[in-house]
């Protein structure tokens, strides 16, 4: 059934809220974004905004399940499976590094600093796991095709929760809890890499930031056995 002529203006002005909200983003930061100024460079009354989103908090959570699904769709039109699980590995990579340094903001709110008095809702959590399934999709399937070396298969109860291992691979008898820990630390170190290079951190370190950023992710793949 098509959307009725209200719910259509209802998602036209949601969007321009949330365009609104993340120009502020870039403008003043996260702990600063203020519904009423939305609502102030939008022209609106607080009043009516607060029909849509009721509280700062709600609007940031908007924001943040905006920028992981943007992310993750990203990560995933760059994945062929088609192609060797190194190569798929490092087009995942490359596209969330693209999408993080065309968004710096948007990126600074999913992996910066905690907002003061904001805790993320677990709404946010299967959009947040999008580049993880991306990746954990290449692993899964480096193990089906027999391209990763043989391990043990043992589990560590308590060490790696359920929920991770069905991101990263399933279960597999190529897949045993120390390729777990290494992808885990291969994800994490993505975002620990780009954060570095976002907020300049690997200034007087790093002199060709495409190049290191290549290798570092190559090592990462040899890491757990691409």
């Amino acid at each position: 059934m098509p959307p009725t002529a209200r719910e259509r203006v209802r998602a036209e002005l949601t969007a321009e809220i949330t365009a609104a909200a993340r120009r502020q983003l870039a403008e003043v930061g996260a702990a600063a974004l203020s519904l009423r100024a939305v609502a102030r460079e939008l022209g609106m009354a607080s009043s009516a905004l607060y029909r849509y989103f009721p509280s700062r908090d709600d609007l940031l959570t908007r924001l943040i399940i905006d920028g992981y699904d943007a992310l993750g769709a990203a990560a995933e039109a760059a994945d062929d499976p088609a192609a060797p699980p190194r190569e798929r590995w490092l087009a995942v990579c490359r596209a969330v590094r693209a999408w993080a340094r065309e968004h710096p903001h948007e990126y600074a709110l999913l992996y910066g600093s905690p907002v003061p008095g904001y805790a993320a809702p677990r709404d946010t959590v299967p959009a947040a796991s999008r580049v993880g399934v991306a990746l954990g999709r290449v692993l899964g399937d480096a193990a089906r095709a027999g391209a990763l070396p043989d391990t043990d298969g043992e589990r560590d109860p308590g060490l790696v929760s359920e929920e991770a291992v069905a991101v990263l691979g399933g279960e597999h008898p190529a897949l045993d809890e120390a390729v777990r820990v290494r992808a885990l630390l291969a994800w994490s170190a993505l975002y620990g890499t780009l954060s570095f290079e976002l907020f300049g951190h690997f200034a007087g370190s790093v002199q060709d930031a495409d190049r290191y950023f290549d290798r570092a992710m190559g090592e990462l793949a040899g890491l757990i056995g691409l």
